[in-house]
């Protein structure tokens, strides 16, 4: 066998990133395979590979036995004393069986399947890279659209974007550049599957740590996340040190910070909250831009009755409930509003409490940041 082969098989590990080990291991069982089905053979055999000579060699192997039941798998100790005197029975003897034409024949034979465990390797090789880079940002380039994915090309992979999780207020067009992130990696027959995300709450996530420094380095953290792909989300924050303030160091100065990611999701408003482990405060600032009253606390079942200006009622409740819903998923309680006077007819205040919410901030990319 030619020595052109071992360089090839040298080029595919330096090329393709790929054990050379992996490929030798295809190769001999290859050729076995080769040898097997060209000439009707059931022996036992096994391929020796000299890369330094690029010579190889069938040898059959057989153990040595004091009577023979299959002469494929087996050799009689007289025979094999013929050959050797110091074998003794369970040796195992190799004969090289090695036929004339064998070389081109099992180049052919071996092609095929040498070609299949070379892409196995070169997926799984793909696969790892990216197995990862599961719950992570990466950028990539629109391939191509269909009606149920928008295809994202990675690099050395394909992902797909799922209608579902696209954003109902961005248009994918092909060759156009884009963040997503990663929900799943999956090894199939087909090779790696990877299904990326733009609605995720996770991309909004990943998106503060690249732009936020004391995100990223843990002086502030990502408490929750409630989200309304392409239209409005939640984010609480929390800072160990009472120093820091965490929803301005989210803000960045002049709002430029925030204004990156805001564009990033093409416009999608962002509230950023104080976390608090007191529900009362982290329900109030759960509500922004929402002045509270007061919030009533029920802890049996997780729930709060807040109560807001009458003035304040519809923006505390959002459109369609949108606000409401967020601060709920964003705190993990329910939140029954009521506008002050109704609360006051109800029994549940005697007077107006004019409470102050801290750390609430709304940020729009049409519009001034407000408290």
């Amino acid at each position: 066998m030619s020595s052109e082969l071992f360089d090839a098989i040298q080029y595919l590990e330096k090329e393709k990133g790929i054990d050379k080990d992996v490929l030798m291991e295809a190769l001999e069982a290859a050729l076995i395979s080769a040898y097997k089905k060209n000439f009707h053979s059931a022996t036992n055999v096994r391929v020796d590979l000299n890369e330094e000579t690029g010579s190889m060699r069938v040898l059959s192997r057989k153990e040595i036995v004091e009577e023979v039941d299959d002469n494929n798998q087996q050799i009689s100790l007289e025979q094999a004393k013929e050959l050797n005197p110091n074998y003794v029975l369970g040796d195992v003897i190799e004969m090289e069986v090695t036929p004339r034409d064998f070389g081109r024949i099992a180049a052919q034979a071996a092609k095929q399947v040498v070609t299949q465990r070379v892409r196995e390797a070169e997926r799984g090789v793909i696969f790892n890279e990216y197995v990862d880079r599961e719950e992570d940002i990466m950028n990539g380039i629109i391939q191509r659209v269909d009606p149920r994915f928008v295809y994202v090309n990675l690099g050395k992979v394909e992902a797909k974007l799922p209608e579902a999780e696209q954003m109902p207020t961005e248009e994918y067009h092909v060759h156009d550049r884009l963040k997503v992130f990663v929900t799943k990696v999956e090894n199939t027959n087909k090779g790696p599957q990877i299904f990326v995300s733009r609605s995720h709450p996770g991309l909004l996530k990943r998106l503060f740590e690249m732009e936020v420094p004391e995100i990223y380095d843990g002086t502030v953290e990502i408490r929750s996340v409630a989200r309304e792909a392409g239209d409005r989300s939640k984010v609480s924050v929390y800072a160990p040190n009472t120093d820091i303030d965490p929803v301005g160091s989210c803000v960045g100065q002049r709002g430029q910070r925030v204004q990156t990611i805001v564009d990033e999701l093409k416009g999608e408003k962002l509230d950023i909250v104080e976390w608090s482990e007191d529900p009362v405060v982290y329900v109030s600032n759960a509500l922004s831009p929402s002045k509270v009253v007061e919030v009533l606390v029920s802890e049996d079942d997780k729930a709060t009755t807040v109560i807001v200006p009458d003035n304040q009622l519809s923006l505390a409740i959002g459109k369609r409930g949108q606000n409401a819903r967020l601060a709920a998923k964003l705190t993990g309680w329910k939140i029954d509003i009521k506008s002050e006077s109704d609360a006051r007819a109800a029994g549940l205040i005697s007077e107006r409490k004019n409470d102050e919410v801290d750390g609430e901030l709304l940020f729009n990319e049409d519009e001034d940041l407000f408290d």
